[in-house]
């Protein structure tokens, strides 16, 4: 559990006295900043301001929270902070602060998404979403040929097949690799300084040489180039857990009987796991990154094209949906890859959930 949320037991005042005290200089604050016309040139000042102030509201706050109830409180932290920043963003245009031009409020940005993912493009022949509410009917008119259709005219269906793709064939030659060269000192001493010089290339360069190799249209160049992106950062994690391993686990194994592939499946492996999907969940990220920096020079659909696209013809709010896509994006994949990681290190949920629930009241 983060001390964050620890209790203070010996605090001078007591815990809602300090809430109280902290609210009452929130809103003084904000109504002298107000009455004294000081937003629009200080807001930066402001903001930061109530940001401490509210930090300073929930830390008390935390010290009524029963600790069978902290990750239930964390979570709604976790989702209510955004919600917090995206009025502040409102509350800065509505009041003049920000130029709505170029940072519309979150109201027209919804609006904007809302178009995207229900409208279509007949000039391009796409949709956001791939208009899932005619699956039925394209179905019943078409057979799997008609719903096959929808999914193409999807530019998020094409981003994520993009990422998948290139997620797979990249972390799986970088699994294996990085666990060779944590397992071997032999091999780890002939392939180290190859990977540490072409680690620290950045992988978008290598696009022009992915089009000379491949063919510049299609699809192959792109989920190359994302899949070479994920290859490193697995490899390198990978390589680190197995390497991390304390020695006396193996010694421990060997003593007991354990042969090579006995000792690979039963020590190396579970212990390098956790290293293995921090490795997977960079990747991940790094895939979705990559891609969208494709989609943004090379591409005529996806997220990240439609991203752009909305730039070049000066459309701020459909460029800022653009932009909240790729995050949902992002956030899904990355919760997604959590939960099997969940699934296959069961253990590791369970002890942490002990850590919790072994936390003394104070």
């Amino acid at each position: 559990m983060s001390k964050s949320f620890s209790r203070k037991p010996g605090s001078a005042r007591p815990a809602w006295l300090n809430i109280v005290l902290a609210v009452l200089g929130l809103a003084v604050f904000n109504g002298a900043f107000s009455l004294l016309g000081l937003w629009k040139s200080n807001w930066i000042l402001a903001i930061s301001v109530n940001f401490v102030l509210i930090v300073l509201v929930l830390e008390w706050l935390s010290s009524y929270i029963p600790v069978r109830r902290l990750s239930a409180y964390e979570r709604i932290l976790a989702f209510g902070f955004p919600v917090i920043m995206l009025a502040a963003w409102e509350l800065l245009v509505r009041g003049g602060v920000l130029n709505p031009t170029w940072f519309p409020p979150p109201s027209r940005v919804m609006k904007a998404l809302w178009e995207l993912a229900t409208e279509y493009d007949r000039f391009n022949k796409t949709s956001l979403l791939g208009r899932p509410w005619l699956i039925p009917q394209m179905y019943s008119q078409q057979g799997w040929a008609g719903v096959k259709a929808l999914f193409g005219e999807s530019h998020l269906w094409v981003t994520l097949m993009r990422i998948f793709s290139g997620f797979v064939a990249g972390s799986i030659p970088g699994l294996i690799v990085g666990v060779a060269m944590g397992y071997s000192r032999t091999i780890r001493c002939m392939l180290d300084p190859v990977i540490s010089a072409l680690y620290v290339i950045p992988k978008i360069t290598i696009l022009p040489l992915m089009m000379l190799i491949f063919t510049p249209f299609g699809e192959t160049y792109k989920i190359v180039t994302v899949a070479i992106s994920a290859f490193f950062v697995v490899l390198i994690n990978a390589m680190a857990g197995v390497r991390e391993i304390e020695p006396i686990y193996i010694e421990a194994a060997r003593n007991y009987g354990a042969t090579g592939v006995q000792l690979f499946r039963h020590v190396v492996l579970p212990a390098a796991v956790p290293m293995i999907f921090a490795g997977l969940r960079l990747a991940l990220g790094t895939a979705l990154i990559v891609i969208v920096a494709i989609e943004f020079v090379r591409a005529k659909s996806g997220v990240g094209y439609i991203t752009w696209y909305y730039w070049e013809v000066l459309n701020p709010p459909k460029m800022y949906a653009g932009l909240i896509v790729i995050m949902i994006l992002g956030i899904v994949l990355t919760y997604g890859l959590m939960a099997f990681e969940g699934v296959v290190m069961p253990w590791r949920r369970r002890r942490e959930q002990r850590q919790v629930l072994d936390v003394p009241e104070g």
